[in-house]
């Protein structure tokens, strides 16, 4: 299932689309998501941001009712090109940091070239997440839970920094390019939106 961020004051014309195409649904609150079963065969999955539970009413406009922000909370995105970092405090942006680090492509050239290039990357990719690990510990102390995205293996790297022990993941997985302004700009606000999987008959 594609995964869809909606934002609240979507969501009402959303429903209304999908009952549209499918037919109105029939609602109900299954681990903690708003499941829609439409006539034809078609259903939506809809999540609380934050890995919020939903546990009310199988009721669309009650869904949109729950959803809150935390108090402070952050984001982590890394790549081995670049990291972006922030904090919030609820719907405001406190803090950010958006870097580039080179990092070397790889080689086609064999034997010890090969190898001499593969250490060359991994040592810059090391001092890339370093560097990531070192503006996240002055960015998000404080903070209550992290929305990540980029590379898993990027992300659990600059997280085994000792003073990131604290960090909670939470939301979905945003698999972002390269972590640029207008890619951070963007998981702030998908990361604040309805969830939502679909699966069309």
């Amino acid at each position: 299932m594609p995964d869809v961020f909606v934002p609240v004051a979507r969501w009402p014309r959303w429903v209304s689309n999908f009952a549209a195409s499918h037919g109105d649904p029939v609602l109900s609150v299954v681990d903690g998501a708003l499941l829609g079963n439409a006539p034809d065969g078609s259903h939506f999955s809809a999540h609380l941001p934050f890995s919020i539970a939903y546990d009310d009413l199988p009721d669309a406009g009650a869904l949109a009712d729950s959803v809150a922000v935390p108090e402070r909370w952050g984001v982590l995105l890394v790549r081995k090109g670049g990291f972006a970092i922030a904090r919030l405090e609820d719907r405001a942006l406190a803090e950010s940091k958006v870097g580039q680090r080179h990092v070397q492509g790889r080689t086609k050239a064999g034997g010890q070239s090969q190898q001499r290039f593969a250490r060359r990357r991994d040592n810059q990719a090391r001092a890339a997440y370093e560097a990531a690990a070192d503006h996240a510990a002055r960015i998000l102390p404080g903070v209550d839970v992290v929305v990540a995205g980029g590379d898993h293996t990027a992300v659990t790297e600059v997280l085994t920094d000792a003073r990131l022990g604290k960090v909670q993941i939470v939301g979905a997985w945003h698999a972002v390019p390269d972590p640029r302004r207008g890619v951070l700009e963007k998981v702030v606000a998908d990361a604040q939106a309805l969830m939502v999987q679909v699966e069309n008959a």
